[in-house]
């Protein structure tokens, strides 16, 4: 891997705690199967939902994804907006935090989801990935960046929600990384809208868990048994206000607004400036409430997998562990 790519400080062993109950392993066996099992046959059925209509895909995809979540020993929690409608085209950007997070936003915003390249070559996966609409980026390589770039904006404009982790590598979610921005010079070019996103776990006291982090050297296997052991998860979606096109015509500005909304949210869920004492929808388990609530390289994020932690960060995007 090349040594520019964005690094995090987070490692499993200093963040991925849970401060909270703990399942026995018949429970967690049984939450890992049944979650497992559900994963794959969503992605046997991805190219048939193709022929379906979009308002129908997107609602049996929320579903599905709920289900996985749920599955897996998670309560969805979503604080926010609603969505937009089909048609308008958006781009969706989050903190990136766990695999968990790909069904996460799937169930507020079914899309097209910006992966690495090496996912389009993982046995069946990565085939049915690409049937699914997922775009790839092939993130060793300068020459692809116009390329890719072109791709994002053509989606866009055509209408499609595109999803994508613009900090291009997991952290824990206490802290969070900078912003690559070509993704940003896509939604310009495609004169598209932004979503900012802010994703958070939970323990049962409310306080952010790490157990779902995907972080540093952590292993697809141990990420897994550590979130279907961890009891009383809650994983939450605080969807922010719409950055409507035009307001930016520079993408690193339009990238630092993204990334202070989604920072000054926090990951308690309220919102640090600007935003004190709004009335928020709240929806848990599909019941709705009402809560008060200088540029790093410009290639766009991948996501589904966590960075390399061993690869030094540039100074300037060095944090404190979290």
């Amino acid at each position: 891997m090349s040594a520019w790519l964005p690094t995090a400080p987070c490692t499993p062993r200093d963040c991925s705690t849970h401060q909270g109950p703990a399942v026995g392993a018949l429970t967690g066996s049984v939450r890992l199967l049944a979650g497992v099992g559900l994963v794959l046959a969503g992605a046997l059925m991805a190219p048939f939902l193709t022929l379906l209509g979009g308002a129908v895909r997107d609602r049996l995809t929320r579903h599905w994804a709920r289900t996985v979540l749920r599955l897996f020993g998670l309560r969805v929690r979503v604080v926010g907006e609603p969505a937009l409608r089909r048609g308008s085209g958006v781009l969706v950007v989050a903190n990136h935090v766990s695999w968990l997070d790909i069904p996460l936003l799937a169930t507020v915003f079914p899309g097209r989801m910006l992966a690495k390249s090496e996912i389009r070559r993982w046995p069946l996966l990565g085939a049915l990935a690409a049937l699914g609409g997922t775009l790839f980026v092939e993130r060793e390589r300068l020459r692809a960046l116009p390329g890719t770039v072109r791709t994002l904006s053509t989606a866009l404009a055509a209408g499609s929600r595109v999803i994508a982790f613009p900090e291009a590598c997991t952290w824990c979610g206490r802290e969070q990384g900078r912003f690559t921005t070509a993704v940003f010079q896509a939604a310009l070019d495609a004169d598209a809208a932004v979503r900012p996103v802010r994703i958070t776990y939970r323990a049962p006291d409310g306080e952010p868990s790490g157990a779902p982090a995907f972080v540093g050297d952590d292993t697809i296997t141990a990420s897994l048994w550590r979130v279907v052991t961890a009891g009383g998860l809650t994983a939450e979606i605080t969807v922010l206000p719409l950055i409507p096109a035009g307001r930016h015509t520079d993408r690193r500005e339009l990238a630092r607004d993204a990334a202070a909304g989604i920072a000054q949210t926090g990951p308690d869920g309220v919102a640090r400036t600007g935003t004190e004492g709004a009335a928020r929808t709240v929806v848990t388990d599909g019941v709705a409430h009402t809560a008060v609530a200088s540029d790093s390289a410009n290639r766009p994020s991948s996501s589904v997998h966590q960075c390399v932690n061993s690869i030094p960060a540039p100074a300037s995007s060095v944090r404190t562990r979290s």
